[in-house]
């Protein structure tokens, strides 16, 4: 095969073409008659017997040329990428595909070129870095959290419900006199002031007693599932039981059954310690994301679509994940439908999000570039090791799943998000310092 006429274009665009040589397209016309044969009837002939000279002589001579140019272009492509060099995002397009009467094929290729970076300033970025103070009534909130999970419960005889009962009830919800889907519970405990029902039902539970069974008339919120959303329904409801929390005395009991502290005081000191390094660690994640999003505005790229489409993609996909949707044959428009993802969630939430981590992947990739790093076998190996004793796997597992080269590429980004963090600065953000120019920049 013959690579030639390669032509870059605008937006991050190339065309080349490959020509195939005539024994080339032979030997796949060949191999399309005789997969095809065995099904093919010609009178004079036992089926799937007619020499591929008669089939063409009644078909046509054309009549496997679609199958044999099918077979010959992905090697055609692999060998145009190869010798032309290019790096591409997303998938090819065929522009046009020729028999020439030499009986040669001529593939003409499109293609979105993987874009050129050009670094602005990424050493020496500024970003504020505000670390909140712990005050004594968060600390008050988190004992009072822990008293409610290390909470008795008391049961109710004697009384009618209240807020801050759990009441165990049954219930089943009617629309226009008939069951709707997910209306029916039995046995089931709800916090009175939890507000974890729909508005009004918990309100009219308080004053049921024990044993005692009740209409309760409610009206979805419009922002309701679209089935329920302003219907007015009829949950029947019995009240099965009633408990109340007794919390325990904030003492040093209390912090020697909680914890592994034998004073309250230590116990304390502890729950603010905690949180101290919540918030410093909340905060240092609010300073690197400035740090790397300044580095990233302050680089000049054309960032394909097709980059940030594909990025697009697999955020979803890793969200659908987490409710068991693994099946990557699941087209992505029907994905988006199963999911309820809307046109301004992926708008304005997940399309951003895209185009954020795609902008930082190109920053790293050109940083470790430009910093010219480089790993060792003896470095490799140690990341390796430590990828797999974070997820408890082996580390020949993590490079079979990945394989070597992503594996190495990553570690690569990391090394580069290091160099970029360890020379930050906290401080006021300046002006972003504009990528240099190059002679591409400039036309």
């Amino acid at each position: 095969m013959i690579v030639k006429n390669v032509e870059k274009k605008e937006n991050n665009t190339a065309t080349f073409q490959v020509e195939s040589d005539a024994a080339e397209f032979e030997a796949a016309v060949q191999s399309a008659y005789l997969k095809n044969r065995s099904s093919i009837n010609i009178p004079g002939f036992r089926k799937g017997h007619a020499p591929r000279a008669i089939v063409e002589n009644m078909y046509g001579r054309e009549v496997f040329y679609q199958e044999a140019m099918d077979e010959l272009a992905p090697k055609a492509f692999e060998q145009g990428l190869t010798e032309a060099e290019l790096r591409i995002v997303g998938q090819p397009a065929i522009n046009n595909v020729e028999v020439t009467e030499e009986r040669t094929v001529v593939y003409t290729f499109a293609v979105t070129l993987y874009p050129e970076v050009t670094l602005g300033q990424y050493k020496g970025l500024k970003a504020p870095k505000d670390v909140t103070e712990v005050s004594e009534e968060e600390v008050a909130e988190e004992l009072e959290k822990a008293r409610k999970q290390n909470a008795r419960k008391i049961s109710v005889e004697d009384r009618e419900a209240q807020m801050g009962d759990t009441a165990n009830i049954d219930f089943d919800g009617y629309l226009n006199g008939e069951r709707f889907d997910g209306g029916k519970a039995e046995g089931y405990d709800l916090e009175l002031g939890s507000n974890s029902f729909v508005p009004g039902f918990e309100e009219q539970v308080v004053g049921m007693k024990i044993g005692e069974e009740k209409d309760l008339d409610i009206t979805f919120p419009e922002t309701y599932v679209e089935n329920l959303a302003g219907k007015a329904v009829v949950f029947k409801v019995k009240l099965n039981s009633l408990t109340y929390p007794e919390l325990p005395e904030l003492d040093d009991e209390f912090a020697k059954d909680v914890s592994e502290f034998d004073t309250l005081e230590e116990y304390k000191a502890d729950l603010r310690k905690k949180l101290q390094e919540r918030y410093e660690e909340q905060a240092e994640n609010a300073f690197r994301s400035l740090i790397m999003k300044q580095a990233a505005d302050n680089m000049s790229v054309d960032v394909p679509d097709a980059m940030i489409q594909e990025k697009a993609e697999e955020i979803v996909r890793n969200y659908a994940a987490n409710f068991g949707m693994t099946d990557r044959s699941i087209e992505m428009e029907k994905l988006v439908r199963m999911l309820g993802i809307d046109s301004e969630t992926m708008n304005q939430s997940i399309l951003p999000s895209a185009q954020l981590q795609v902008r930082t992947e190109l920053l790293l990739e050109a940083v470790a570039k430009a910093e010219n790093i480089e790993l060792t076998e003896e470095e490799t190996d140690a990341y390796l090791q430590r990828i797999a004793d974070s997820v408890n796997a082996k580390p020949e597992e993590i490079k079979e799943y990945f394989g070597l080269e992503t594996i190495r590429n990553e570690y690569k980004k990391e090394k580069a998000t290091n160099i970029i963090m360890e020379s930050a600065e906290v401080g006021e953000m300046e002006e972003p310092a504009p990528a240099e120019e190059t002679e591409e920049t400039k036309e």
